[in-house]
């Protein structure tokens, strides 16, 4: 999410020729948004950082769900 952040940062940076982002060619940009692509498509799979999220905010649900259960008895 930083890295879309920060490419559209840089775009409107680039686009209304502010501060030191004026003297920066597009193509510093393009590799930046190359690099998100790359990392949210590939890298990102293959250190499984997608799936672990996915696998902690089911644990989570199972924690609340169990916690909840257990109050309902008491």
């Amino acid at each position: 999410m930083i890295l879309i952040i920060a490419f559209v940062g840089l775009v409107a940076l680039k686009y209304f020729e502010v501060g030191l982002v004026a003297n920066l060619s597009w193509w510093w940009i393009v590799l930046l948004f190359v690099v998100a692509f790359i990392w949210f498509e590939f890298l990102e799979r293959m250190l499984g950082l997608d799936k672990r999220a996915a696998h902690d905010k089911v644990e989570k649900n199972r924690e609340e769900r169990v916690k909840r259960t257990f109050e309902k008895k008491r």
